[in-house]
């Protein structure tokens, strides 16, 4: 193991990798799943998927010498924007500005169509950013491709890998923008219990282990594992392990869907990832790794990018041909000027700033919450993201565990009659049901809002008590 400048520790890994042991260096192996191993997960619209007749042909127009009639690509003397430049806020001095200028060339692919998995030259900075933060190396089986937004790859990937009618491995509660996904191809979701360590791994184990004979098993998990929307919570280390061996033993995949991995704010040093941590597995290629720059960005830009098994990535940039085309240009010209610019050392100064923001926005969130629904509430304090999910003790009464009430209409109603919007967690179940849960984003408020909203929260709850 090797550690990178910002604490990230970085297992060195490739096809025949030097890696030091102690003192000593030895190679390390990486073996991935063969190619027809993904076969069994793809579902049949996947399978029926051709190579667009136009898209596929592309790379052939970058062999020296070879006229190309065959894109319709407008001509970009019509274009009328001319010159780019932006100011950015200098990672190492946020009181300065830096200013970045796209050349000529990277303009002009900005502004026309381009390859659908990404640009090349930022398809390769985010591969070198692979290895930095997981130490996953080209070589070992897997491919990236970049999307708009990680929800758009992640879209992609279950159309790839799920049937109408299947059923799928989600944990709970689940970020509430995968589950209509889900929901319109008819699946049964089954769901994996949570708390503040992650996927509960034994729940899953005795899921799969007392499976209905006959029926198919789940061939995909998905779970958010750092800063999980809405729980907050990061998974440990080894939870983590657990799922990836309950990976192998029942062969699924999991989707590693992780937009708060650069917002990690624990005192602990940071757990590793799936996609790093399956290298220490017999084999790789059981990760589906979805990163995002919305977080660290721009949520505007939509820039995503997802890491996974070829094979897969390679369906999924199928759909993406036939669907959208590819990801912007543009926004991709704008992404790579300021990798470039920066470099991934500065990159990973500027990760740490915006993970210190949401610390101060976490630790502002939990005092307003002492002081304003202290004994009112339960919740578990957040290492990453930007959520609370918290339990609100809708009952003066109440016994643990036994009918705790409902948070949607106290929160959807009442709540916002008092002047505070948040959600309640019923939206964050996948098949519904009560919950005293209500998850709040403190990303964007003042100090001063969130004791206004919290204190508004107290005086609808105390009168819901009771206890006006």
């Amino acid at each position: 193991m090797a550690t990178h400048s910002d604490g990230i520790l970085v297992s060195a890994s490739g096809i025949s990798t030097p890696v030091e042991t102690n003192g000593h260096v030895v190679e390390r192996v990486v073996k991935s799943l063969p190619a027809d191993f993904y076969t069994q997960f793809l579902s049949d619209t996947a399978k029926e998927r051709k190579p667009s007749p136009i898209r596929g042909l592309f790379p052939l127009e970058n062999k020296p010498g070879v006229i190309s009639l065959l894109a319709g690509k407008p001509n970009n003397a019509m274009f009328p924007i001319k010159s780019l430049s932006f100011n950015i806020t200098s990672p190492t001095d946020p009181s300065q500005e830096q200013s970045i200028s796209l050349s000529e060339k990277d303009l002009s692919a900005g502004l026309q169509y381009g390859p659908t998995g990404g640009l090349p030259r930022l398809l390769k900075w985010f591969i070198g950013l692979q290895a930095l933060s997981h130490g996953r190396k080209s070589g070992e089986g897997w491919s990236l491709t970049i999307g708009n937004g990680s929800q758009d790859l992640i879209y992609k990937a279950v159309n790839a890998l799920v049937n109408p009618g299947d059923t799928v491995l989600v944990e709970s509660p689940v970020y509430a923008g995968v589950i209509p996904m889900f929901k319109t191809l008819h699946c049964e979701q089954i769901e994996v219990a949570t708390d503040a360590n992650g996927v509960c791994s034994h729940l899953l184990r005795d899921i799969l282990e007392n499976w209905p004979v006959g029926k198919p098993k789940p061939k995909v998990l998905y779970t958010v594992p750092y800063g999980c929307n809405p729980t907050g919570m990061t998974a440990t280390l080894e939870r983590r392990k657990e799922v990836l061996q309950l990976a192998r033993e029942h062969n699924f995949l999991i989707l590693e869907d992780d937009p708060y991995f650069y917002l990690y704010f624990g005192k602990a040093a940071r757990p590793l990832s799936y996609f790093q941590l399956e290298l220490d597995e017999p084999e790789v290629g059981r990760v589906i790794r979805f990163d995002s720059f919305s977080k660290i960005l721009s949520a505007g830009m939509r820039i995503g990018f997802a890491s996974g098994p070829k094979p897969i990535i390679d369906v999924m940039e199928l759909h993406t041909a036939t669907a959208n085309l590819q990801a912007s240009s543009l926004t991709q010209a704008i992404t790579l000027a300021l990798a470039e610019e920066w470099g991934y050392n500065n990159f990973f100064v500027h990760t740490r700033a915006v993970a210190d923001f949401y610390r101060e926005k976490r630790d502002v969130f939990e005092s307003a919450l002492n002081e304003h629904l202290g004994g009112l509430a339960e919740w578990c304090t957040p290492e990453a993201g930007m959520f609370f999910w918290f339990k609100l003790l809708i009952s003066p009464n109440q016994t643990p565990g036994v009918d705790e009430g409902d948070s949607e209409d106290l929160i959807r109603t009442k709540a916002y009659e008092g002047g505070v919007l948040a959600l309640p967690g019923t939206v964050f179940l996948p098949n519904g049901r009560k919950t005293a849960f209500v998850r709040a984003s403190f990303s964007l408020c003042t100090e001063e809002q969130v004791n206004e909203a919290l204190k508004r929260l107290r005086a609808v709850l105390l009168k819901e008590r009771g206890q006006a």
